[in-house]
């Protein structure tokens, strides 16, 4: 297509409406039955909805996993350091592709745009990839294990699974029937977590003034364990295996997952433009500096080994040190529970939506009853599609394994999405350069983001040292069952829009109508050829 012809999509995308004219990208409905899609979001309110999704239970969870992989403590803070530039680097090509156009979506708008053809295949692949990888489970894992750690009750596999399940229950049905209710007590819980990542990031900095002024600092529970930090004693027992390197790199992008979550609802913001090139940044910022702190408080306070023997218990046992075991074991580990309950009711508000979008575009069955927002005014249907592959997610793998899993299976899919959306943008910038671009990502960040995109897509069938990765199986697992997914949504696509059509002798057209309810949905419709 000439850029001639691109222009008129391109201008409507800046006056921020919903629809794409050209034929072989879906055209989107405007809205839900009972939403309110005016210009709600301030710029303040557009900072809180991106900082309370990255801030979850990654860094309370996932710092015992990474130190396990990488073995010593400069190889952990230079992985943690690298993966906050290589985050950075991911949030340009978000930032750059949102202030060209600023429509709600996300990935998915930008994968449509620019990969029009084979006609479907871009927008199956996101399909597939919300609906079968867009799971909370990871968080209702962590629920369950530091609620449990807090009643000090010593759990079995079953009691670990049933509590988790509990909670997805209880906030599927929150969402599906009360919803003012649900975005009450999330935005409420949002802040739990703020509030806990600021107490570590504090300790951090209480300990560092200790050992700086020499005040006390043999009193400190945590002083004998200072000397990690000399450069003698940095770096030993460093684990260089790229397998391992490569699981623990997914572990802290995960931790900041979420950085472009403004892009998704940019039709709701005021100053998109504005937005888009300030929001992003500040959140990555704040975010960047509590991450480095927290992991300071862990290695500060927190012997290596335990550290590493932690599982997901990491932040637990930091405040059991710092505050005894009544309010160290006991009330913080409830409060970080909490918090992530808090996160699972954040994601599960988006992505049960996301789901509701996919049904209404016409790539999923059953398409009225999961697109209605009968009786109660909620993606009622949408919930139910992630409540599935969440429970099942949580309930097959084994307990010991399940949460890191979890983090890979999802992060390896996601990070081929990455790489697309990233060679995306190197394509667009060569076939249309004259596209108005608000903001432009630094060109070496954009190659450095895509060169690691495709490093991590190869290292984990790299075998580490031993042969065993992080997890009780074949450390190679994660990524086949990823690449696996991916296979069967392009199998899917194939048999469904090309196969078939073919042995039937017609095409699919899109048409749109309205539900009962008025929903608006897109039909995917049999167009026979004339014979």
């Amino acid at each position: 297509m000439s850029n001639s012809e691109r222009q008129p999509l391109l201008e409507e995308s800046q006056q921020h409406v919903f629809h794409i004219s050209r034929a072989d990208i879906p055209v989107y409905p405007d809205s839900l039955p009972g939403e309110s899609h005016g210009k709600n979001l301030t710029w303040s309110s557009a900072y809180i909805l991106v900082i309370s999704r990255v801030i979850g239970s990654g860094i309370f969870a996932t710092p015992g996993s990474i130190v396990r992989s990488a073995g010593s403590v400069g190889l952990t803070l230079l992985i943690w350091l690298v993966g906050t530039i290589l985050s950075a680097c991911g949030l340009s090509v978000s930032m750059e592709f949102g202030s060209m156009l600023p429509r709600s979506g996300g990935d998915k708008v930008y994968l449509e745009y620019t990969y029009p053809r084979p006609r479907f295949l871009a927008s199956t692949l996101v399909a597939f990839h919300a609906v079968v990888l867009g799971f909370t489970a990871s968080n209702c894992i962590i629920f369950a294990k530091y609620t449990l750690f807090a009643l000090h009750i010593q759990p079995t596999d079953l009691q670990y699974k049933t509590l988790a399940i509990g909670l997805l229950t209880a906030i599927t049905i929150i969402h599906g029937f009360f919803l003012k209710t649900g975005i009450f007590i999330q935005n409420a819980l949002g802040w739990v977590k703020i509030f806990l990542i600021g107490a570590m990031t504090l300790t951090g900095i209480w300990v560092l003034l200790l050992q700086f002024f020499g005040s006390a600092i043999d009193t400190f529970p945590g002083a004998e364990h200072t000397t990690l930090l000399s450069w003698d004693s940095l770096w030993e027992g460093s684990n260089w295996s790229w397998s391992l390197l490569s699981t623990a790199m997914f572990k802290v992008i995960y931790s900041y997952s979420g950085l472009n979550n403004i892009n998704n609802v940019l039709n709701e913001v005021r100053d998109p433009i504005k937005t888009i090139k300030t929001v992003p940044t500040a959140a990555f910022y704040t975010a960047g500096a509590l991450y480095f702190l927290a992991n300071l408080s862990y290695l500060l306070i927190l012997p290596l080994n335990e550290i590493k023997e932690s599982g997901e218990l990491v932040g637990a046992l930091l405040f059991e040190r710092l505050f005894g075991n009544t309010i160290g074991s006991t009330l913080f580990p409830l409060v970080i529970g909490v918090s992530a309950a808090g996160n699972v009711m954040v994601v599960t508000f988006a992505l049960a939506r996301i789901n509701q979008e996919i049904a209404r575009q016409g790539f999923l069955p059953w398409q009225n009853l999961l697109s209605s927002s009968r009786p109660f005014g909620t993606p009622l249907g949408g919930l139910i599609v992630h409540y599935v592959p969440s429970l099942l997610v949580i309930a097959l793998p084994p307990q010991e394994d399940v949460y890191n899993f979890i983090l890979d299976v999802e992060g390896y899919p996601g990070n081929i999405f990455t790489l697309a959306v990233t060679i995306g943008l190197l394509v667009l910038r060569y076939k249309e350069p004259n596209l108005p671009r608000p903001f432009k990502a630094w060109l070496p960040a954009v190659w450095l983001r895509a060169l690691l995109c495709v490093a991590l897509v190869v290292t984990p069938f790299i075998p580490p040292q031993g042969g065993q990765g992080d997890v009780h199986f074949f450390y190679a697992t994660y990524a086949i069952v990823g690449i696996c997914i991916i296979l069967f949504a392009i199998l899917y696509w194939y048999v469904w829009t090309v196969f078939l059509p073919r042995r039937g002798g017609y095409k699919l057209e899109e048409v749109t109508e309205a539900l009962d309810d008025g929903t608006p949905v897109i039909r995917l419709v049999r167009s026979y050829f004339s014979r």
